[in-house]
């Protein structure tokens, strides 16, 4: 397993980017919330982290390496992290977590959801652009 493995830890790594609870609406037949939904939580909460980093808009291009843990159900607080892995001259990987903290138990939370995406800068015409931090080229 890689350092970045989340699943290791009790506790999350990287920036909260997004806090969020779980509704009905989200579910799938079973009952629990919809897989979809919490990987599409987890790319908006790291197209904010990446577009911060980049400084111009971004787009995601890959998402590797999820797992699924446990499920979410209705009325958990989901709260996404964002760790950055790797920058390029046009792209960048963040390793994305989603907890679960159940709504009657503040300190259980439970990690459900691992996954690394890659993100590129792209310019107005959506073509890849050089990643900026402060004037600076990011290598």
């Amino acid at each position: 397993m890689s350092d970045n493995n989340q699943s290791l830890l009790n506790e999350p790594q990287g920036e909260l980017v997004i806090r969020t609870v779980a509704m009905p609406a989200d579910t799938n037949p079973s009952g629990d919330i919809f897989g979809g939904w919490l990987l599409s939580q987890m790319d908006l909460g790291g197209a904010i982290t990446a577009k911060e980093i980049a400084m111009n808009r971004v787009t995601t291009v890959a998402i590797t390496a999820v797992k699924f843990f446990n499920p979410v159900h209705v009325g958990d607080t989901v709260c996404i992290h964002a760790n950055l892995l790797k920058i390029g001259k046009t792209s960048l990987t963040l390793h994305i977590d989603a907890w679960a903290v159940t709504v009657y138990h503040e300190k259980k939370r439970r990690l459900v959801t691992e996954a690394d995406f890659t993100y590129v800068s792209i310019d107005d015409n959506g073509q890849p652009a050089v990643i900026m931090s402060d004037g600076r080229l990011m290598e």
